[in-house]
């Protein structure tokens, strides 16, 4: 089939670079975001799928909307049998859904129905899933409702973070993806339409839901810890100063901090939470590069009794 891809970050390159390696499809060209700021100097730098894409010599488009006519009218020309999607980051209209006779296909990091929305790899981290996956399926006006060509299952580990989990399901979705372009194409894979059952929905995580809530049970802190890695980055206030908790682990010898209660080991420091204690063993103080979490503690000098989780940040 010929192809137009659409994606944009690091996360769908796996993807892409599947599709051009397989060697039975056209990649016609790629649809991505526009160059956005990035760095110090906040010059406008190209999106990951785009500079794969011009590496490998294939047309890059970069609408500011998917719904602009000067698109619509590249995409008409270009004539693409189907256009596969990873990441793309903008709502496609339905004049554009209709222009590929065999429809938008989209690769969600999740078992649907189970986490539709923008955060599924996040949202399953932080509710404890234990399995989960990658889905292939056709794309309907619907939130990630269409009916689902195929999926691959992942275990969750125990120190997985979001970046961890979704740089492996990166890769195993690519082969999906790939696999699902050539079943559509020789006719040997049906789309078969979504559970009314198990439905969950996985809106964006914002900086606002990372707070880390320490009244609550250590293995809740801990998911949020990894489900928040690294984007948006789990955080609490330290002397009215916000700190970035990078990585932590249960503690559950350590039922005697209250919640928020710090305390500082020659080479540990720990938290109380709801149930038992949790240590910090990476942590970014606001304005600092990341450090261990013992080397912290020994800069600044808990006192005894010293809490994290004030709400009054500065």
């Amino acid at each position: 089939m010929k192809l137009v891809f659409a994606g944009t970050p690091e996360v769908a390159v796996p993807a892409l670079d599947a599709l051009i390696a397989s060697g039975r499809h056209e990649v016609a060209a790629v649809v991505t975001r526009p160059d956005a700021p990035a760095g110090r100097g906040r010059r406008l730098v190209a999106s990951p799928v785009a500079q794969r894409a011009e590496e490998a010599g294939i047309e890059v488009l970069k609408p500011v909307k998917p719904r602009d006519e000067a698109f619509l009218a590249r995409l008409r020309e270009i004539a693409p049998d189907c256009c596969p999607v990873v990441a793309y980051g903008a709502l496609l209209p339905q004049v554009a859904l209709d222009v590929p006779a065999r429809g938008w296909v989209n690769l969600h990091f999740s078992l649907l129905p189970a986490w539709r929305g923008a955060a599924p790899v996040q949202q399953a981290l932080m509710a404890g899933d234990e399995i989960t996956g990658a889905s292939t399926f056709l794309i309907e006006r619907g939130l990630d409702s269409g009916p689902v060509y195929g999926t691959v299952t992942e275990v969750v580990r125990p120190t997985d973070t979001s970046g961890d989990l979704l740089t492996r399901l990166a890769f195993a979705g690519a082969g999906l993806l790939a696999a699902t372009m050539d079943g559509i194409e020789d006719g040997s894979l049906k789309a078969v339409p979504q559970p009314a059952d198990g439905i969950t929905l996985a809106p964006k995580i914002t900086v606002e839901d990372a707070e880390v809530d320490w009244a609550a049970p250590a293995l809740r802190v801990d998911r949020v810890v990894r489900g928040c890695t690294p984007a948006p980055g789990a955080w609490t206030v330290f002397r009215e100063e916000r700190l970035k908790i990078i990585q932590a682990a249960l503690a559950p010898d350590r039922t005697d901090l209250a919640p928020g209660e710090l305390f500082a080991a020659k080479n540990n420091v720990y938290v109380g939470s709801g149930s038992h204690a949790v240590e910090l063993l990476w942590v970014q103080p606001q304005g600092k590069k990341p450090m261990r979490g013992a080397d912290w503690a020994r800069g600044v000098r808990i006192a005894p009794g010293e809490r994290v989780g004030a709400t009054d940040v500065r």
